[in-house]
């Protein structure tokens, strides 16, 4: 009996210290396994703050409304665009608020991507026979990581020149005025994605007019303006989009030059992007629309206008 009692001790012991054993492993076995997860949180933050990773789709066109984003077309796409502006609400039912108005104003451009970071474009539009080309070249891309930029930056300069015939110019000599066909732009964009939904830019500007003039009421010197644009996204495929022109006192081309506002709609379909938008400018060249504009939203001149875009790919992507 003795003996079975002390093989019931033993065994009682030996029950406990594997219990204990185990007990113990199991808080270690835990602890290493939080370590371990804690190790490799690290690693991982560690290997995302060593990468940079750039913002894409500050904007989710080239175009806010008119004027340029910092958006770039990837290398060798090419963007076919149509813009179409109609005539003011104010003009009544008989004119079916401005859409039977004519001529309307229609801008044809094509633009291309050499590089993801330099395009070029050109296009005609109806008012003054217009036809333009410009440069975009981004400089800087907002990005976090090893190389944190808090901003995108590109420069865009624009040539525009004025085609119509000679008596068809609205300015005539004799005012003493002396007209030139050529008119350049300069544009800095800064761009900032605060969101996955907002995006804020904003567009200094500077506008050689195409007119040099002795009269005190023209501006020859130049046209100083700051844009600034904004992005909503209310959806995957659709955004709501504003822009707005301030030209600096002093500096207007003709004094009752207006500033431009815009705000419109972005739907993206595939290999499509429409944008639907109601502004207070006929132009849609960037002189026209900033420095030429004389509509007034208080007055019931804003307009109805849309642009639709297609893209195609003319080169094959290598992976």
């Amino acid at each position: 009996m003795k003996k079975n009692k002390s093989y019931h001790q033993f065994f009682m012991q030996l029950t406990k210290l594997l219990n204990v054993s185990f007990l113990l492993f199991g808080l270690y076995g835990k602890s290493l396994a939080q370590d371990t997860t804690n190790l490799m949180g690290q690693l991982e933050k560690e290997r995302r703050e060593n990468k940079t990773v750039l913002a894409t789709s500050t904007f989710m066109y080239t175009r806010i409304v008119d004027g340029h984003s910092v958006e770039n077309l990837p290398a060798h796409v090419l963007d076919v665009r149509i813009s179409h502006r109609f005539g003011p609400l104010n003009s009544g039912v008989y004119n079916f608020f401005g859409l039977d108005i004519h001529p309307v104003n229609v801008r044809i451009g094509f633009d291309y991507g050499i590089t993801n970071n330099f395009m070029v474009g050109v296009g005609h539009s109806g008012a003054q026979k217009t036809y333009d080309a410009f440069l975009k070249v981004k400089i800087l891309s907002q990005s976090s990581g090893a190389v944190n930029m808090p901003v995108s930056l590109s420069f865009v300069p624009t040539l525009a020149i004025n085609t119509l015939r000679q008596q068809d110019f609205i300015v005539k000599l004799d005012s003493g005025v002396k007209v030139e066909r050529l008119s350049y732009v300069f544009q800095l964009l800064i761009a900032r994605k605060f969101s996955e939904q907002f995006s804020l830019q904003i567009m200094p500007t500077f506008i050689h007019p195409d007119n040099i003039s002795f009269d005190n009421h023209i501006n020859n010197r130049g046209i100083f303006a700051v844009g600034i644009g904004g992005r909503q996204k209310i959806s995957k495929r659709m955004s709501v989009n504003v822009e707005y022109y301030y030209q600096l006192p002093g500096t207007k081309e003709t004094p009752n030059a207006r500033n431009v506002f815009s705000v419109g709609i972005d739907i993206g379909t595939g290999g499509h992007v429409f944008q639907l938008h109601f502004t207070n400018s006929n132009g849609l060249t960037e002189k026209s629309f900033i420095a030429e504009n004389t509509g007034r939203w208080s007055k019931g001149d804003e307009m109805f206008g849309f642009n639709i875009s297609r893209v195609f790919q003319l080169k094959k992507k290598h992976y």
